[in-house]
């Protein structure tokens, strides 16, 4: 059973094709759910609270609102420029510079956002914030412009370097894609001379700015999963848990804290029983190699007949 859903997946997402308005339709109804979030954020994203509790609101909210987490919760401080989830049993608790980075899904069609948050009241990370803030703002602008890949890194790194900071060059934006969060082309956040023009289709842009040399380094293991194979998976429980991991999120992330919620403790031990067997990668974390804060931010951006449409706002 699971070869065979594991084939399906892998014939699902062999050919792209041009979007149809009823897939349209669903990129906006996800991108209407993200923006309420993004309201909603301020009141809910408070010094102290736990990581987990904040994660499972969200998530929780999607929900209400009639989608489905694209994938984990990404609550990420500091340094950690991205990939940081909560574990079932997390006792982190919100501080420094967090950024709150989601996704909705409507059957597939996925939209990404990133929203940060000082919560030290400092200067420097408030700085850092309205740096990504506005780095996204003029990529966006160079993107209306039919500008090159290479003009919207140089917009995003413009920004940045105006403000004595840096943009992290092995961090991008990223094209997305029916059941695929991260596709082609990689969109950068500095000039890499690329004369590649964005076609129609769903791109998330997403600057993120340090004060430290700008790159992120692979940290330890972060919880968050994604099917990469369909493995020998020769204990009974988990293939089970593999079934329901391809059944239930197909070809998107997801995360040990769900896994738990539904099968327990056993199910932590499937998870490592099945990324042994080579049908799943974990994601590190990313952090900063000069150990000082990062901000994101992040709009999913849809291209339709020469018109660009901010659907995350």
């Amino acid at each position: 059973k699971q070869e065979k859903l594991y084939t399906e997946l892998c014939s699902e997402g062999a050919e792209s094709e041009e979007m149809n308005q009823k897939e349209i339709e669903k990129y906006r109804k996800a991108g209407q759910i993200v923006s309420q979030i993004r309201k909603e954020l301020p009141q809910i994203v408070k010094k102290d609270i736990l990581l987990l509790e904040l994660a499972e609101k969200i998530e929780s909210r999607i929900i209400e609102l009639g989608g489905k987490p694209a994938f984990p919760v990404n609550l990420s401080i500091n340094e950690i420029a991205a990939h940081y989830t909560p574990s079932y049993n997390d006792e982190e608790k919100a501080h420094g510079l967090l950024k709150v980075d989601f996704g909705v899904h409507i059957d597939g069609n996925i939209v990404d956002n990133s929203v940060s948050f000082d919560l030290e009241n400092s200067d420097e990370n408030q700085k850092l914030i309205k740096t990504a803030e506005e780095a996204l703002k003029k990529a966006i602008e160079n993107a209306e412009k039919n500008s090159s890949l290479g003009e919207i890194g140089r917009a995003i790194q413009d920004v940045c370097e105006k403000n004595n900071f840096s943009p992290i060059k092995n961090l991008s934006g990223h094209g997305i894609e029916e059941y695929n969060l991260h596709s082609k082309p990689t969109i950068p956040n500095y000039d890499n001379k690329s004369n590649v023009l964005l076609n129609e289709g769903v791109y998330a842009i997403e600057p993120f700015v340090t004060k430290g040399i700008g790159e992120v380094y692979d940290g330890k293991p972060s919880g968050i999963y994604e099917v990469r194979g369909k493995g020998n998976i020769r204990d009974s429980n988990a293939r089970k848990v593999f079934e329901f991991i391809l059944e239930e999120y197909q070809t998107l992330p997801f995360c040990s804290r769900w896994i738990f919620k539904k099968f327990g403790a056993r199910g932590l031990l499937s998870l490592r029983l099945i990324e042994a067997s080579g049908a799943l990668h974990q994601f590190s974390l990313l952090i900063e190699k000069s150990k000082m804060p990062v901000a994101q931010a992040e709009h999913t951006i849809l291209i339709h007949k020469g018109k660009v449409e901010v659907l995350t706002e």
